[in-house]
């Protein structure tokens, strides 16, 4: 049994901005290093290290909408809408993503002023110019070649219903039972499977979502971001008190799967899923 049932997918999200709030349309072209468009952008700070919820809860409430040609129209509360156009790579700066030293080309000061005077704090917006040079997956878990955008390590992240449902059900008994049940946005994914037995996603190796194959390298462990809702910005203890206690593997608090194209493609809500290993 491969847990799958009639497995489709549910929801696409992209968004644009690392950190800032996602768009969900009905179909994505995935590129090798993630759907198109997808944390193309980011917030660095004086040093050049990524900002992100973990620092900066209030991120949630920022939105950006991509634009042809790869630009993005960023907006806030009580921020005037800012067209940012995509810079053109004449010079890098050095943006630090975990501790991996990634280049970045550096949007106009006006994108830099707008980010740091909403945010209350100094900060700079990036593009990745090249994602197929940029940023190589972790080696640990990557086949030669494999890249990612500015994401948290891989190119997608997956999820599935019936594991939220599962984990809602978890928190519902817990000691934290008034802060569910959550909804999946906390868990910022790609693509959102319904159809599946809880917990299925676990033991993907390999999976086709529509005409696309991915591997599935590892499942997601998680942080703190999860607690953060992403309607209000406001931090609570879950997901994290329950995940802690029955789903700890390894060192880490897992909910979800990484996947990384192995084919091109477009998935589409709707689309079947099936375990092909």
């Amino acid at each position: 049994m491969d847990g799958m049932g009639n497995a489709e997918v549910d929801s696409i999200h992209i968004h644009p901005v690392k950190a800032f709030r996602g768009i969900s349309p009905r179909e994505a072209v995935v590129e090798p290093w993630g759907l198109a468009g997808d944390r193309r952008w980011t917030l660095i700070d004086h040093g050049g290290k990524v900002v992100t919820q973990r620092e900066q809860p209030r991120l949630a409430l920022a939105a950006a909408e991509p634009l042809a040609g790869g630009g993005i129209r960023l907006s806030a509360p009580g921020a005037a809408p800012l067209t940012v156009e995509v810079p053109e790579p004449t010079v890098t700066v050095p943006t630090s993503v975990f501790g991996t030293k990634v280049e970045g080309v550096p949007a106009d000061a006006a994108a830099h002023a707008w980010c740091s005077a909403w945010l209350g704090a100094e900060v700079r917006l990036v593009h990745m110019d090249d994602p197929a040079t940029r940023r190589p997956v972790d080696p640990e878990y990557a086949l030669p070649g494999e890249t990612v955008s500015f994401a948290d390590g891989y190119p997608l992240l997956v999820t599935t219903v019936a594991s939220l449902q599962a984990l809602n059900s978890l928190i519902a008994e817990g000691p934290n039972a008034h802060e569910g049940p959550l909804p999946m946005n906390r868990f910022r994914p790609n693509v959102v499977v319904a159809g599946t037995e809880p917990w299925a996603e676990d033991g993907w190796t390999r999976i086709a979502i529509g005409e696309v194959v991915f591997r599935a390298p590892k499942p997601s462990g998680r942080c703190v971001v999860t607690t953060t809702d992403q309607t209000t910005a406001l931090r609570g203890r879950e997901p994290l008190r329950t995940l802690a206690r029955h789903r700890r593997i390894g060192g880490q608090l897992l909910f979800g799967q990484n996947l990384v194209p192995l084919s091109p493609g477009t998935v589409r809500v709707g689309d079947p899923v099936r375990v092909l290993e």
